[in-house]
């Protein structure tokens, strides 16, 4: 329960993404703006009896309470139980309603003139999500795979046939196809989820296309080395890396084009020393990051990224001491740093998780963070890896040196 001293501290703190002041008179569809918009955040309460600048003027509805489920049942969709609690005798005997949602497992919209109207909180407002961000919304909350989004104009001609040969020959181990079977192709490809009947899916163009930045702009890893531990404008190299995610392998198993993962990976290794240490006697070579974390950062960045941010690649940044590595986008469903650390499974892309694990570039028990990178720095250099969530992006950062 809030105690006066505490409500009257957050009166005094002011209005902010996680609350919002109002009369008790206000009208039902304005109550249930706020919470929707609440709870398609991050949660928030409303404090009823209090003006936009903080005076509290108290309560003057009767059957408060009562009113206040009505409109979380009859004005919101899906419907929302807040939490509710008065808090008596403040500044001359008046007294304020809470009304408290947490971050809504759902989207929720408020019902309005036979509408639903989707709102969303903006610092100190609530107002109409664009599409754009309605789309992201319910990607986050697992109601839309952007993945399995059609991608505008592009067809099966724009796909890379010989690596989709590969896959499903060679590591799917099924029959496919006769080349010139294009109805068979089409068939194989909606059924996978490569393609829908309006053309190649976002995920089937990310792992397959012939040249994906063409219809995704953003399907890349923009990559740059610095020869200090800052930014700096006199870069080493700096070079975008393009092309599918898979990559085109012999029926042996041998690289025959490298995918996107493999680029990143000589990206690193041309960027960073190596080390040599003397092992009974005979000179070992000791890469600066173990590639098994190395290998897990780049392909849960290019996995779990959020593609309908369309204004940023994935970066991949070198210093002299340490590693970076960012990811567009909040973490997906639930998903914490803390969370990954101990190997808790979410996929937000489910088809690029299982066709790269196919690949065997992930680990079938989602414990790569934990093993691999977590694990593996600190038996490398005795090191913690940073996992971090910045506003919309996710970091992952390596140490290229232990305690001494």
């Amino acid at each position: 329960m809030t105690t006066r001293t505490e409500l009257l501290e957050i009166i005094a703190s002011g209005e902010n993404s996680g609350v919002e002041f109002k009369r008790d008179d206000l009208p039902t569809q304005h109550l249930a703006k706020e919470l929707v918009a609440f709870s398609n955040f991050q949660g928030g309460m409303v404090l009823l009896g209090v003006e936009d600048d903080g005076t509290i003027t108290g309560l003057m509805r009767r059957d408060l309470e009562e009113w206040v489920m009505n409109v979380c049942r009859d004005k919101i969709r899906p419907a929302i139980i807040p939490f509710f609690e008065m808090v008596r005798g403040i500044n001359d005997n008046h007294d304020v309603a809470i009304v408290r949602v947490t971050r809504g497992y759902d989207v929720h919209a408020l019902w309005h003139n036979n509408t639903n109207r989707y709102q969303i909180r903006v610092g100190t407002q609530s107002r109409e999500a664009s599409p754009e961000e309605l789309a992201r919304l319910f990607q986050q909350r697992g109601s839309v795979r952007a993945e399995l989004r059609p991608v505008s104009g592009a067809t099966l001609a724009n796909l890379d046939r010989r690596r989709l040969r590969n896959y499903f020959r060679d590591i799917r181990q099924q029959d496919v196809p006769d080349a010139e079977d294009e109805d068979a192709w089409q068939s194989l490809l909606i059924n996978t989820e490569v393609m829908t009947d309006e053309g190649v899916t976002v995920g089937g163009m990310l792992l397959f296309g012939a040249t994906p930045n063409r219809f995704l702009p953003h399907a890349g890893i923009d990559a740059v080395s610095y020869p200090g531990s800052e930014r700096d404008y006199g870069a080493q190299e700096r070079t975008a890396l393009r092309g599918p995610m898979t990559p085109l392998l012999s029926q042996g198993g041998d690289f025959v084009e490298n995918g996107l993962v493999e680029q990143a990976l000589d990206f690193v290794q041309r960027n960073t020393r190596v080390d040599v240490e003397t092992r009974g006697g005979r000179r070992v070579e000791r890469p600066v990051y173990p590639p098994d974390a190395l290998r897990e950062g780049i392909v849960n960045a290019l996995i779990h990224r959020d593609y309908l941010l369309t204004s940023t690649d994935v970066e991949l940044a070198v210093y002299s001491n340490r590693l970076e590595i960012v990811s567009p986008g909040r973490l997906s469903n639930g998903i914490t740093p803390d969370r990954m650390r101990f190997g808790t499974r979410s996929a937000r892309n489910q088809l690029l998780k299982d066709v790269m694990r196919d690949y065997r570039y992930l680990e079938h028990m989602g414990m790569g963070i934990p093993r691999k990178v977590v694990r593996g720095m600190k038996e490398h250099n005795g090191t913690e890896p940073d996992l971090v969530e910045l506003d919309e992006r996710f970091l992952v950062r390596l140490l290229a040196r232990g305690p001494d």
